[in-house]
């Protein structure tokens, strides 16, 4: 099978690996669509330098083998199923997967493919093979709709970790495409209305035409305080902590959603956190519960509007490059690769 591996900036190959067979509680699935994410984008633009490396963790297809002891049991994907897949690895045993809290598993991510090739999920393939607990049957919803189950149970990790509820007022700080899912998941799930800021004029007006109750520029949203409930920051720039926390109403909840800078700093009043009962909470990645709703999402077709907007562009797996290319290059959604 081909296998897409990045080996230096701007460099992309497809190499052959050989077809893995499957344990009996795996399944192996054939690769409909992949979405490149920041992390992708970041390898082959040269800011994050892993090389080789094969990445792709939005992964969705069809599956083609289950193993014995799967094949035929209630609840488990069959042969012919779609699916989303989770490629996030869980221990199962350290601290944090015990007190339910997987997306934080100690255990370092990644494997290798046969020739030594650093893995970070290999999605971006002719197949795949998982656990067949880590594939998700979505129904009828499209490869392009499945392949985003990964970052949609992301965000719904991150509104579950919100404590939000039908009814409260959300304010989202970004309006890329983990921005836009949170507008769309929220919507969904009954908030009395979704503000969403971004420098970009553009990405606000998609955000209006996607349902935005109210868009605004940072400079313009700082004089909407106590305008939201729970306010979702998906774009960790310098300023966005302390605009969300001038947003957010007493009583509500800061959502860190979006990687900061890793040396920046923030001044927040601990007395005006304290007074005012906010929370802040840290979020990251997703756990079992999360890819539950994510395909349940998507087997219900519930929010497939919203991700019909999300995709930018489409392309085979022989164009790997071009896809790279334009993802790491342009302001872009989702660019999906695949079929």
């Amino acid at each position: 099978m081909k296998v897409a591996v990045v080996t230096a900036p701007g460099e992309v190959e497809l190499r052959d690996e050989p077809t893995p067979d499957v344990a009996p509680d795996e399944v192996l699935v054939e690769v409909g669509a992949c979405g490149l994410c920041t992390m992708e984008r970041r390898l082959f633009s040269g800011e994050k330098q892993i090389y080789p490396v094969a990445p792709g963790h939005e992964v969705a297809g069809r599956v083609v083998a289950a193993g014995s002891a799967v094949a035929g049991l209630s609840g488990s994907p069959q042969v012919g199923d779609q699916v989303t897949v989770d490629l996030l690895t869980r221990c199962g045993t350290c601290r944090q997967c015990r007190r339910g809290r997987s997306a934080l598993c100690r255990v370092p991510q990644g494997g290798a493919l046969t020739d030594g090739t650093i893995s970070m999920g290999a999605g971006l393939a002719e197949l795949v093979r998982v656990k067949a607990a880590a594939a998700w049957p979505v129904g009828d919803a499209s490869s392009d709709h499945a392949s985003m189950g990964e970052p949609l149970a992301c965000v719904a990790h991150s509104v579950r970790l919100s404590g939000f509820r039908a009814g409260d007022r959300v304010a989202v700080i970004g309006g890329g495409y983990m921005g836009r899912l949170h507008q769309a998941l929220t919507r969904h799930l009954g908030a009395a209305e979704v503000g969403v800021i971004d420098v970009s004029a553009d990405r606000l007006t998609d955000a209006t035409e996607a349902g935005a109750s109210w868009t605004a520029t940072p400079d313009a949203a700082a004089s909407r305080v106590d305008a939201a409930d729970i306010t979702f920051v998906t774009a960790g720039a310098p300023g966005a902590l302390e605009l969300a926390v001038s947003l957010t109403d007493d009583g509500g909840t800061v959502v860190l959603y979006g990687a900061f800078p890793k040396d920046l700093t923030a001044p927040v009043s601990p007395d005006g956190i304290h007074h005012h009962e906010l929370s802040i909470v840290g979020v990251y990645s997703q756990e079992p519960e999360d890819w539950r709703t994510a395909a349940g999402l998507l087997t219900s077709g519930a929010l497939a509007p919203d991700l019909d907007r999300l995709v930018t562009a489409r392309f085979g797996l022989d164009a790997v490059g071009d896809a790279m290319a334009l993802a790491a290059g342009s302001p872009v959604y989702r660019v999906l690769v695949g079929g």
